[in-house]
């Protein structure tokens, strides 16, 4: 996530795009193998060592791990955990959970970025409209990343289909983010506001789109490992998250394995 101050934005050229696509395909397959992966009775640290392994197996290195300080290559946040979450042995998942696997690699210096919300075994429906409804509106909020269009377009998109889809906490804390060289650059991408603000897309520029959908209030709170983000109210939240470049013909979902056709939608 990244604080919100005035844009500076890396501009891509076509072979770096092409290196970002790399380390995008490394965590896309990556995510796959840990959605896979995921099961009542697998731990979190257990997850964190299959991402490790598939990230380095690729000849790719871990954008989390090291991280100002992180102490493992994923994210893994469960149930009313939304973002931020440490891997760990002792954190065991259980049927009826649900778990945000954030990961990003790099490759020649260009960095991925990607998160999946993942059902354990059998949940609610209520859990599982949650999940749908991040994951529809984090597509909403890159079909809008067009060239021709402003920042602030992404995250009205995302707001505009959450708001209709029931009473929803939109995080205003935590926000996507411009990626390149680094993982977190310039600038904030909020999931929400009014479109037709901010800085003008044009080919080239890079975005973390990641809203964070919670079943209840907005709020969220720091625990005290200083990474863990929970909700305000206990109740629990869904992360969806895609690196894409704004190219003269659409998004190119840099994180998503098919280049992310479902940005094409309406």
């Amino acid at each position: 996530m990244w604080k919100k101050r005035k844009p500076a934005i890396q501009i891509k050229s076509r072979d770096q795009l092409a290196v970002m696509r790399e380390a995008g395909l490394v965590v896309g397959r990556t995510l796959q193998r840990l959605s896979e992966a995921v099961k009542p009775g697998i731990t979190t640290a257990e997850l964190d060592a299959i991402a490790e392994e598939s990230i380095r197996s690729e000849g790719a290195t871990p954008s989390f791990k090291g991280y100002q300080g992180f102490p493992a290559s994923i994210c893994t946040s469960v149930n009313e955990e939304i973002v931020h979450g440490i891997p760990s042995s002792t954190k065991v998942l259980a049927e009826g959970d649900i778990i945000s696997i954030d990961c990003g690699a790099i490759v020649d210096g260009w960095h991925g970025d990607s998160a999946v919300t993942v059902p354990v075994g059998e949940i609610s429906s209520e859990l599982q409209r949650l999940i749908e409804v991040c994951e529809e509106s984090m597509w909403r909020g890159l079909a809008a990343g067009r060239a021709g269009g402003r920042l602030s377009d992404i995250g009205h998109a995302v707001e505009t289909y959450v708001r209709g889809q029931g009473p929803y906490g939109i995080v205003e804390e935590y926000v996507g983010h411009g990626i390149g060289t680094q993982m977190h650059m310039d600038p904030a991408v909020p999931n929400y506001g009014e479109a037709g603000h901010g800085p003008d897309l044009v080919p080239g520029m890079c975005f973390a789109v990641e809203p964070m959908i919670n079943l209840g209030t907005p709020e969220t709170v720091l625990l005290g490992d200083d990474w863990t983000v929970i909700t305000g109210d206990g109740r629990r939240s869904a992360h969806f998250e895609h690196t894409f470049a704004v190219t003269e013909d659409g998004p190119w979902v840099l994180t998503a394995l098919d280049g992310g056709r479902g940005a094409g939608r309406d």
